[in-house]
């Protein structure tokens, strides 16, 4: 056989050989194949997994989001809440003395009546009378409609609760301290003594001789 056709005899088998290891399974043709499927598998999965992560991030990011703008709302509700209620006690305690004032000012008109009419009659009872009536209704009112009572004290026996002594005197027709006279009424609010009414006081004889010799006594 010459050199040349056993060059030629040579190339078709290995032609052959190449097609058969590229058909048989396992060749390099299939490995090449599986190396591909084999990598886009391991890929799926990590994007698949950023893909559900970057999801969450974003669901947790507007929760939060939503949460903050929740806690300004009710921090501002508050913060409105606050200032009304500030300023309606100040309004309370500005205005607490309304009604009282009301009635003030009606007794004031009723004065400003009475000297205009004394003003135009020049007659001191009606004057007098006027004036009195008015303190009746004025003293009236603020007992019936604020508790506020006025307590008679002349000829009370003396209580330091309810009474100031201002003076004092011996007197053989008391047997125990007595208000002898009142300088200034005492007032009640409900059941609390408002101011208390100051008195000139009436003390026994007996205890004013006795008191007396004491300090005499202890002096030698």
């Amino acid at each position: 056989m010459s050199k040349e056709k056993k060059a030629r005899v040579s190339e078709a088998a290995n032609e052959e050989y190449e097609e058969d290891v590229a058909s048989e399974p396992g060749g390099v043709g299939d490995a090449g194949a599986d190396v591909q499927v084999s990598n886009d598998q391991q890929a799926s999965p990590v994007d698949t997994a950023q893909d559900d992560s970057a999801e969450k991030i974003a669901l947790l990011e507007q929760e939060i989001a939503e949460l903050k703008d929740q806690m300004l709302r009710k921090q501002a509700d508050f913060e409105n809440f606050r200032k009304r209620l500030i300023r309606d006690r100040e309004d309370s305690i500005r205005f607490a003395n309304t009604n009282l004032l009301l009635d003030l000012v009606e007794t004031i008109d009723n004065f400003e009546r009475a000297i205009k009419s004394a003003e135009d009659s020049k007659d001191f009872d009606t004057f007098y009378t006027g004036v009195d009536m008015i303190e009746k209704q004025l003293t009236s009112t603020l007992e019936n409609k604020y508790g506020l009572k006025r307590f008679e004290s002349e000829g009370e026996e003396f209580d330091p609760e309810v009474h100031e002594a201002v003076a004092a005197e011996e007197s053989s027709d008391v047997t125990v301290q007595t208000v002898l006279q009142v300088l200034q009424k005492g007032y009640m609010l409900h059941d609390r003594v408002l101011r208390h009414a100051k008195v000139r006081v009436a003390i026994p004889a007996a205890a004013g001789q006795e008191e007396t010799a004491q300090t005499e006594g202890s002096e030698d």
